[in-house]
């Protein structure tokens, strides 16, 4: 049964909307904030700051990824080109099934920046709020950066596979 244009529409939307936000601002990090960042705030503030970026942007990035999940499901199956899961039968198949892996690593380093840089972080600051020593420090920012790196890439490369699949 094919869902009403205003149901597919909908979700069109809604998966091209969460999109904008997630590489957006995933951009927005990678390329301007974190950068900038480094580079005019004192060593002391850069984890309180990112910290206090990463608590607003966090509940955002997390409904983006589910909104992306149930929008992609819903428009995967109005597709004539789907014929079942893991039926890697087309060029279109294929491109699916690797932007879903993509997505998958995608939650993956989420869910490692949200439960395990940021809080990191977020005892970095404190401590250094308490003048104590934070050794540490430099090599947690530098894997929050490449983890930042590693999402915004997984994400470009997810839309690439988004053209290769329309084009199909």
């Amino acid at each position: 049964m094919t869902p009403p244009d205003w149901a597919l529409s909908l979700a069109y939307w809604l998966h091209m909307l969460a999109t904008v936000i997630w590489i957006g601002g995933l951009a927005s990090l990678a390329i301007f904030v974190v950068p900038v960042a480094h580079a005019t705030l004192p060593a002391g503030d850069y984890p309180r700051f990112l910290s206090k970026i990463q608590r607003r942007l966090d509940p955002l990035g997390w409904l983006c990824l589910l909104l992306l999940a149930g929008t992609g499901m819903f428009q995967m199956s109005a597709n004539p080109n789907y014929v079942g899961l893991l039926a890697i039968d087309s060029r279109w198949a294929l491109a699916i099934l690797v932007k879903h892996l993509l997505f998958l690593g995608m939650a993956g380093v989420s869910a490692g920046m949200t439960w395990g840089v940021i809080p990191r972080l977020n005892r970095i600051a404190m401590r250094r709020a308490a003048n104590q020593d934070t050794p540490e420090a430099a090599q947690v920012q530098r894997l929050e950066t490449a983890l930042l790196r590693l999402n915004l890439a997984l994400g470009v490369l997810a839309l690439a596979l988004t053209a290769i699949a329309r084009t199909s």
